[in-house]
């Protein structure tokens, strides 16, 4: 039966639409292959959902090899949550990158772009999937290689090296994961993350498993841009094709802190992590770190894209201060704000791209009268800068409350205090851009006509936006499946 697939369709199918892409010729026909593929892999991650929510976890092996020893997709609530994040926000994007891409991507080249798309949903996907260490490694390189190619197809020539800077980043990252993997099969001989969190507690004395630790999550936090180590994301996000910043500012980093999550609560252990490892601190450390400093480089950012892309590391700083409370509450609350985040970003980055379309560009300096020449664009922009803010009404509120409320069970009383000054910081920098788009008069020699972004552009923003006040009103869904979440991940935890 189709339903004991599930798990190997979430892969399959992006996997095999991409070079099918490839072999098509028409953009339409290519895009509509590359939209129907997400579409159908959205459609697998909710059915895998409400089956995870019924059966707590669904496990699929390859070959007919049981795991440890095949490979195998293990899927609970904490993954099927992801899966829904990344397939919904590409089929979304996918949708707006119909008319998005044909301004900003040669016509021969969109075969390539929508192959490379679809491998790297591919990858996400897997990440998210795979009960194999191994396997994750590979599933990394998928995604990581497709996004170099990805921003690389930005107009303006610094997105080569904008490429180059993150395939460098990457790769040390990877060559970091890589080890720590390596150094965890020499001293358990399983690859299997669910065998790994068995065999560890007997090995966890020895320096071998506590370096492999420390290469982990160094090489996972150049994934996920954790502060210091995000200097790749800001050019990459600022000159890739408005389409791709707003599915990799949604999910890449997201799927990088679900691997943070796995690695460190499924495998390692929490009480291994935060009590004999002092990761607590570290990431109490550095999560305050990206908070208040990305957020402080956002204000001084004319370019709006570079200024989301440090609101983004300051954003990722509030999931680790969430994880380094190694509590329900304080997982709950980061899981919470992947999902909300994703929404936000995934809004903001869009209606960016609507500026784009019909302003030619994205800078402060362009935007003055906006808030008049195209009012839907700029009132989905205010609204997920809202959101952003922590607005009540808006999902970023609920993000925020719940690390708060986090924070007090533990009596960490700082947080608080960096929370409020990092809400404060962001009412700054996106103070600036609505000043220029409502209170600021454009010049009078600029004579051009711009006129409202066109649907196909419009109602995927709005969708996410929309999505960004229904959440932030009904917590019920997010909120539930996240302390399900982070339940599973401390019970787990060996």
């Amino acid at each position: 039966m189709i339903v004991t697939q599930l798990p190997a369709l979430q892969v399959v199918v992006p996997l095999i639409a991409a070079p099918l892409c490839l072999l098509l010729s028409r953009r339409s026909i290519v895009w509509a292959v590359a939209f129907l593929a997400s579409a159908a892999s959205f459609v697998v991650a909710v059915l895998l959902l409400v089956r995870v929510l019924e059966e707590d976890i669904v496990s699929y092996n390859f070959g007919g090899w049981a795991a440890p020893w095949g490979i195998e997709y293990r899927v609970d609530v904490v993954n099927a949550f992801v899966l829904i994040i990344v397939t919904a926000i590409s089929t979304l994007v996918l949708f707006f990158a119909r008319q998005s891409v044909q301004q900003e991507v040669e016509g021969k080249k969109q075969p390539l772009f929508y192959s490379a798309w679809l491998l790297c949903l591919t990858g996400l996907t897997g990440i998210a999937i795979t009960g194999d260490a191994f396997n994750l490694f590979v599933f990394l390189e998928i995604s990581s290689l497709s996004s170099y190619v990805l921003i690389a197809f930005g107009k303006d020539r610094r997105a080569l090296t904008a490429s180059y800077q993150y395939l460098v980043m990457g790769t040390i990252g990877a060559t970091f994961i890589l080890i720590g993997v390596g150094l965890l099969y020499m001293m358990t001989g399983t690859l299997n993350l669910a065998d790994l969190s068995g065999r560890l507690p007997a090995v966890s004395a020895t320096r071998t498993v506590q370096t492999a630790l420390a290469f982990l999550v160094v090489g996972i936090g150049l994934k996920l841009a954790l502060f210091p180590l995000h200097l790749w994301l800001p050019n990459a996000y600022a000159f890739a094709p408005s389409a791709v910043t707003a599915f990799f500012a949604a999910t890449a980093t997201k799927v990088a802190v679900y691997v943070l999550l796995r690695f460190l609560f499924t495998v390692f252990g929490a009480a291994f992590a935060f009590e004999v490892m002092p990761l607590g601190i570290i990431f109490v450390v550095l999560g305050a770190a990206a908070v208040l400093s990305t957020s402080v480089v956002a204000i001084f950012q004319d370019d709006i894209k570079r200024m989301l892309a440090y609101s983004s590391v300051a954003q990722i700083g509030y999931m680790i201060l969430g994880i380094s409370m190694s509590s329900v509450a304080g997982l709950t609350a980061s899981i919470v704000h992947l999902f909300n985040h994703a929404l936000m970003k995934g809004g903001l980055f869009l209606a960016l791209g609507c500026i784009a379309y019909q302003m030619g560009g994205a800078r402060l300096g362009v935007l003055a009268g906006s808030g008049y020449r195209i009012p839907w664009t700029m009132a989905a922009f205010l609204i997920g800068s809202l959101s952003l803010i922590g607005v009540p009404l808006t999902a970023g509120f609920i993000s925020k409350w719940l690390i708060i409320q986090a924070a007090l069970e533990r009596g960490w009383w700082p947080i608080l205090v960096v929370v409020i000054i990092g809400s404060l910081l962001s009412v700054v920098y996106v103070w600036r851009v609505l000043e220029m788009a409502y209170l600021r008069r454009r010049l009078e020699t600029d004579t051009s006509v711009v006129t409202e972004a066109p649907l196909s552009l419009l109602v995927p923003t709005w969708i996410l936006i929309t999505a960004n006040v229904y959440f932030g009103i009904d917590t019920g869904l997010t909120v539930g499946i996240a302390e399900k979440a982070a339940s599973v991940l401390m019970a787990n935890a060996p």
